[in-house]
């Protein structure tokens, strides 16, 4: 079934000329006000009913929750499964899944299954990033032919996209805090199920997400990205620090690694595109990494429309505490019963790689849901134009920021029968921490990079 384009959005694209490098209208970026969420969304749930309107989202942490990097309490809790999706009953779905979901269900029949529940309309942020955004739907423009962006700070550059390459750089760019702390393991789950942990401590310091900030004082500069392995033995001490950039082909992304048995910090310039992260035995690539980053200028980029898909969302069970990684890692894919997946109405972008240019994915196909600009689900298709890859963003509400980020990613490697888990926490004292106050950007140095190395 093709994708079906929501009414709203194609009264947009018939209203609002699609030009590279413009803004919208005072009169457009009104409606942030009126019928779309300050984001862009659409405030008005569907014809059926089965997507309610956002009133605002999860701004308030439930009873019983501890505080900043503790564990979530599942705000809803009392929610029951309203039917559960399997290869059984696919067909009766089929409008409603991605290409990947599909392929997931009819590779392991007996085994995935996607829990569905009520839809949630949790995703909100802080009033100052909503107004940042209005500012920015006048204001921000493409550089480069799209391989940059200008003149947008502190929220969404393109709340009301008119190009692929815009709603790419709203997923790039959204909203996660301004700092942020934290330590998660990533494995590589083999086709039996067996799988080993690499554990890393890591922090993030958002300078376009800086309250103090401006466009002025970004310098190009989106945000720094900081990570030490702590286990296993063989890799502990390694470490990278990454600064990531605004437009990457003007000033392409810059990283440095860290090496214990050298002592010595280098630079590593190959860290971008498609190389292969180790940590998962190369089950993602660098630009796999967060469903989609780094620069967008291998590939055409086609806004496709809107389309209402279960994407995975409001996932607290999964990342609860009580949850042990030997049962959430079964073989093919995690364990479906601690999984949510809700209906939601998600932005469909479709990049094609140039010609000439280079990638282990001819085609890549992004949905973003509408409410946060979170890439919920990715598909990725190999040189011969066949589904290769399919990765999900388990999505939650963080409420004590708020925020909408990832519990947990997943890769999966359709041919090959693997997958790669990114964010696993469960096992660890605490979760991820946005409190803390944020560091001078002197620490996230190279130098810097080697003296916390030593400690």
């Amino acid at each position: 079934m093709r994708p079906s384009l929501s009414l709203l959005a194609v009264a947009l694209w018939l209203a609002v000329p699609v030009a590279a490098e413009a803004a919208v209208s005072a009169s457009q970026a009104a409606t942030l006000k009126t019928t779309l969420t300050p984001l862009g969304g659409e405030r008005a749930g569907n014809a059926a009913g089965t997507i309610p309107a956002w009133t605002g989202g999860l701004t308030k942490a439930p009873a019983g929750y501890q505080g900043p990097g503790k564990r979530h309490v599942d705000p809803y809790a009392g929610d029951k499964p309203l039917f559960s999706i399997t290869k059984a009953n696919l067909e009766q779905y089929r409008g409603n899944l991605t290409d990947g979901q599909i392929a997931l269900l009819k590779s392991y029949p007996d085994s995935f299954s996607m829990p569905v529940y009520p839809t949630q309309r949790s995703a909100a942020a802080p009033q100052w990033v909503y107004d940042n955004t209005y500012k920015n739907a006048t204001t921000a423009k493409l550089l480069d032919g799209g391989n940059g962006i200008s003149d947008a700070y502190g929220g969404t550059p393109f709340p009301i996209p008119q190009s692929g390459v815009e709603a790419v750089w709203n997923h790039i760019t959204r909203y996660r805090g301004s700092y942020l702390v934290r330590r998660s393991s990533e494995a590589g789950v083999q086709r039996n199920g067996s799988y080993a942990l690499v554990t890393s401590k890591n922090e993030a310091k958002f300078r376009f997400y800086d309250p103090q900030g401006s466009y002025a004082t970004l310098n190009n500069q989106l945000f720094y990205y900081l990570t030490f392995t702590t286990a296993p033995a063989r890799l502990a001490g390694e470490g990278a620090l990454v600064h990531e950039m605004l437009d990457q082909v003007k000033a392409p992304r810059q990283a440095w690694g860290y090496s214990p048995g050298q002592r010595r910090v280098r630079r590593a310039p190959t860290l971008a595109y498609d190389t292969p992260i180790e940590a998962t035995d190369g089950l993602r690539t660098a630009d796999d990494t967060d469903m989609y980053n780094g620069a967008p200028d291998r590939y055409d980029w086609t806004l496709v429309g809107k389309q209402e898909v279960f994407i995975p969302y409001n996932n607290y069970q999964l990342t609860s505490a009580e949850v042990k990684y030997k049962d959430l890692l079964t073989p093919g894919h995690i364990n479906p019963k601690y999984t949510r997946y809700e209906l939601h109405r998600v932005w469909v972008v479709e990049g094609k790689l140039k010609s000439g240019a280079r990638h282990i994915y001819s085609k890549r196909r992004l949905y973003l849901d509408e409410d946060s600009w979170s890439a919920a689900v990715v598909d990725q298709y190999d040189g011969r134009g066949e589904l290769w890859r399919v990765s999900m963003a388990y999505l939650k509400t963080f409420y004590e920021v708020p925020t909408v980020w990832t519990g947990l990613d997943t890769f999966h490697d359709l041919q090959a029968r693997r997958y790669g888990v990114q964010w696993l926490d469960n096992e660890e004292k605490s979760t991820v921490d946005f409190s803390q106050a944020a560091p001078d950007d002197s620490n996230f140095s190279p130098s810097a990079l080697r003296r916390k190395a030593g400690r």
